[in-house]
């Protein structure tokens, strides 16, 4: 759905994005990392449109965002991090005034603003005023602004920022809605936990590049070499190492009270093995899975944070 080549923005000697390249599939939810500085929002206003580029290349659902400047944006949904609404507008009123830009027919707009009011759980506040909305309220009006046009692809700035816990849980659901809707979904945030549990990719940008990118499981196991596997047994603590020690994909074995970690140079069925060893040989296992690995220490290992330290 978007493919991003070589890309560049400069300013002066300052690049911004520096070589950028980045493919997002149909349907993914993509979530993009980075700390401050490093490019995210910088990118996404040049996919939008709204930023010119220094060089590159950019291919929304198959076309050259830059031969086709207008088209491209027909198939965009942009949510800037930081955006103004009009208060002086109600809920209804502020999403006719953008389907008016779209020149969506009259006809129409009745039915796509009740149900974009309906998906952003929003349509008991049509006739509420913009500026008596709670801030996420507001995120959430803003996002279905940038559904008016139905565009497949979605670009979302900080779409949880300032938001309150449920506030931000709100949202989860409706991005994850909007993805079983066949949306395409490119989000920036520095909630890192969120991300991995909502995105289905991920990429972490330093410097104007992509550092990594891949699934949360993907990103994992290029960072750390092997799986971390913890074991829990109800007894027999001492037996249960000695018999991961008879593997020799099993190594640094770490034991705690009742509690053991593994690293495992294996795939899912040499794993399957250990544990079917275990239990043959009447080893009381309470647990045995694999450890997800922490996305604020990969974040750390692979921007500059973890040099600034």
């Amino acid at each position: 759905m978007l493919e991003i080549k070589n890309l560049y923005k400069r300013y002066g000697k300052f690049y911004a994005v520096n070589g950028l390249n980045l493919a997002i599939p149909e349907g993914e939810i993509f979530g993009f990392v980075g700390p401050n500085g490093a490019g995210k929002s910088t990118t996404m206003k040049i996919v939008s449109g709204l930023l010119a580029p220094n060089g590159g290349e950019i291919y929304v659902d198959g076309v050259d965002a830059f031969k086709h400047n207008r088209q491209i944006k027909e198939k965009i949904g942009y949510m800037p991090d930081f955006f103004g609404v009009y208060d002086d507008l109600k809920v209804d009123e502020y999403l006719d005034f953008y389907a008016s830009i779209y020149k969506i027919k009259d006809k129409d707009r009745k039915k796509i603003i009740s149900d974009l009011l309906e998906l952003v759980d929003l349509g008991h506040k049509r006739d509420s005023y913009v500026d008596n909305l709670s801030r996420g309220m507001k995120q959430r009006l803003c996002l279905a602004r940038s559904l008016i046009h139905n565009p497949k692809l979605l670009i979302l700035d900080e779409p949880a920022s300032g938001l309150d816990p449920r506030a931000r849980v709100e949202m989860k659901a409706i991005l994850r809605n909007l993805k079983d809707m066949g949306k395409t979904i490119l989000i920036s945030s520095h909630i890192l936990s969120e991300l991995a549990e909502m995105c289905t990719s991920i990429g972490i940008i330093d410097s104007g590049k992509i550092v990594i990118s891949g699934t949360v499981s993907e990103i994992m196991q290029q960072i750390y070499s092997k799986k971390v596997v913890k074991i829990k047994v109800s007894d027999k603590l001492d037996d249960a190492v000695l018999i991961l020690k008879e593997f020799p994909f099993v190594d640094k074995i770490t034991v705690g009270e009742n509690i053991i970690q593994a690293g495992f140079d294996a795939g899912d069925e040499e794993m399957s093995r250990v544990l079917a060893a275990l239990v043959g040989r009447s080893i009381p296992v309470v647990t045995f899975a694999q450890m997800d690995g922490n996305l604020e220490d990969v974040f750390m290992k692979v921007t500059k944070g973890e040099e600034q330290q």
